[in-house]
């Protein structure tokens, strides 16, 4: 099967199609997903929940019991590894240290038997792309954890894959060289078109790369959208619970005479806009809430009163409990909350639109 795309014009996609994987103790099952051509698509979800078995049973690394995988238009669910024109790369770089950054990037080629012209070419083309082609005579041992995954991504990329597989690729490195990497591989994704398949926990990661989110759960695909849709409009309770949602409530809307609609919650009536009628989950995120001290005249139509039951300090950002009841939680910039004198057992206000409430 012959690698049909470049690496400046990608015209391949993915398709996955109730997919079954059993690994005796766990399991993916009814996996279905669509990765447009040239795409950076994300899957997100908990530790356990099947990621890193879909991306190997993607890459021919775990056998497949039932569904099918397509790579473009060539379905590879019984291919080699080796001819599903596939690039992996796991978080742990898992570089030769025999060989130095020049030759382990130049692995795939040596093994698809590239000429030696052409494959120092192409080998000078990716580092001088990652900006790593002073490295090239290095040893793997003495680079950065950062450069140390810049390699394993040139290596992956330098074959020209059809699809590109990330498995938490920076989720090893320290806050300011994972902000950097990510940043990297944005510009390559942009420059080069790889349709990509990332693995990540980190929901933050998800959005500021993916263009659709799978979120995954327990071996099975649970959502499916893109990132402001997963944020703001989560299909499930674990989805809001994952995102960071924070207040989800459950219980059940009602139309109200006034043409209103309310979603009622331990007898308290919160204002809603939604075409779902009986038992239903309400969400919202901590930064839809406002939090004051004084009775907040706005346009929002829930303004409630309660009281100040837990601070939790996140560095810049506090997350303020304010218990009605229920219990709501919003968010206050620390400077806010110092001029605002919060503390715990303050009666507060607190105040959020209809809109911003995710009825489902």
């Amino acid at each position: 099967m012959e690698n049909q795309c470049s690496l400046s014009q990608v015209t391949c996609g993915l398709r996955v199609s109730d997919l079954w994987v059993d690994l005796g103790a766990f399991y993916l099952r009814e996996i279905d997903l669509d990765v447009a051509a040239g795409g950076y698509f994300v899957i997100l979800g908990p530790t356990g929940a099947g990621k890193t078995v879909l991306l190997e049973a993607i890459a021919g690394l775990q056998p497949v019991i039932k569904g099918q995988i397509v790579v473009d238009s060539d379905d590879v669910t019984e291919e080699r590894p080796e001819r599903r024109g596939v690039g992996f790369v796991y978080q742990d770089y898992v570089l030769f240290p025999h060989l130095n950054v020049g030759q382990n990037i130049a692995f795939g080629l040596k093994l698809r038997q590239v000429d030696r012209q052409s494959a120092q070419e192409r080998v000078t083309s990716i580092s001088r792309l990652l900006g790593i082609a002073h490295l090239l005579h290095r040893s793997p041992e003495t680079l950065s954890g950062g450069e140390q995954q810049r390699v394993a991504l040139a290596r992956a990329l330098v074959v020209a894959p059809r699809l590109l597989l990330l498995d938490e690729p920076l989720s090893a490195l320290d806050p300011e060289t994972r902000d950097g990497l990510q940043r990297e591989l944005m510009r390559v994704h942009q420059e080069l078109g790889t349709t990509t398949l990332h693995v990540t926990h980190d929901f933050e990661e998800a959005v500021a790369l993916a263009d659709r989110i799978a979120v995954m759960n327990q071996g099975r695909v649970v959502q499916v959208a893109s990132p402001e849709d997963i944020f703001r409009r989560p299909a499930s309770e674990f989805v809001a619970r994952f995102v960071g949602a924070r207040n989800i409530f459950r219980g059940e809307v009602h139309m109200e005479p006034d043409g209103f609609t309310t979603l009622s919650v331990d007898g308290m009536s919160i204002s809603v806009v939604t075409e779902v009628e009986g038992p239903a989950h309400g969400s919202i995120r901590p930064e839809e809430i406002v939090s004051s001290r004084e009775l907040l005249h706005s346009s929002a139509r829930n303004c409630l009163r309660g009281h100040i039951v837990e601070l939790k300090d996140r560095g810049t950002l506090v997350y303020v409990t304010v218990r009605v009841p229920p219990d709501f939680v919003c968010v206050a910039t620390r400077r806010s909350l110092e001029e605002m004198e919060l503390r715990e057992g303050m009666e507060v206000y607190i105040a959020f639109k209809a809109s911003a409430v995710h009825v489902f």
